[in-house]
């Protein structure tokens, strides 16, 4: 009898924080914190197809409030970091030419046609908000002798898994699109729209019940 309640004892012992482990990786808490350290955004050509397709390294950061375990309010902010690469502009290559550097920022508002309150969360997202792009001194003849910032919109898709109550990891695609102005450089394109892919990979921090 006695062993026979050692036993119980020891696998008590051993199955309560692993329940409690299981119970804590049940999805989201109120706020979530976002890091992408890597990522990459590509842009192509505007719809006169005068202007270069050209892709930069993204990184960025969001903050999220869960309203409740399907909708959320998500607010972002991120960096493309120009990179060399060649440049075809109306017809002229720039070989090894840096892209010039990009700050996107957006208010989305999150769906996840499942609930939040599980592992595995996939999700649709879509908002608004601008884009700026900074000057490059070498694409100074292209317009880009000031920064200059446009309108957007985007939409997307992605998914999070939470490998605990506490943090986890998140994938993310979303589609921009840049709406285009009269006075814009030659190098993002005169009055056409411009469209956007950005992906990122990224660590997410989440608590308040």
């Amino acid at each position: 009898m006695a062993r026979y309640i050692a036993v119980l004892t020891t696998a008590v012992l051993l199955l309560g924080p692993a329940t409690a482990v299981a119970q804590e990786q049940a999805g989201a808490g109120r706020f979530e914190v976002n890091a992408a350290p890597a990522g990459g955004m590509f842009f192509t050509k505007g719809e006169n197809d005068s202007e270069t397709d050209f892709g930069n390294y993204a990184l960025g950061a969001s903050a999220t409030y869960n309203i409740n375990h399907l909708f959320a309010l998500e607010g972002e902010i991120g960096s493309g970091i120009g990179v060399r690469q060649e440049l075809n502009i109306s017809g002229n290559a720039f070989s090894n030419t840096k892209s010039p550097n990009t700050l996107a920022y957006n208010g989305n508002l999150v769906y996840t046609p499942g609930g939040n309150d599980r592992s595995v969360v996939p999700y649709l997202t879509g908002g608004m908000g601008g884009l700026t792009l900074f000057e490059r001194e070498e694409l100074a003849s292209l317009g880009l002798a000031k920064n200059e910032t446009f309108f957007t919109a985007n939409m997307g898709a992605g998914a999070k898994w939470f490998s605990s109550r506490y943090w986890g990891l998140r994938g993310d695609y979303r589609l921009f699109w840049v709406n285009g102005k009269d006075d814009a450089p030659t190098f993002f394109g005169l009055t056409g729209d411009r469209y956007g892919h950005r992906f990122y990979g990224s660590i997410l921090f989440t608590f308040g019940r």
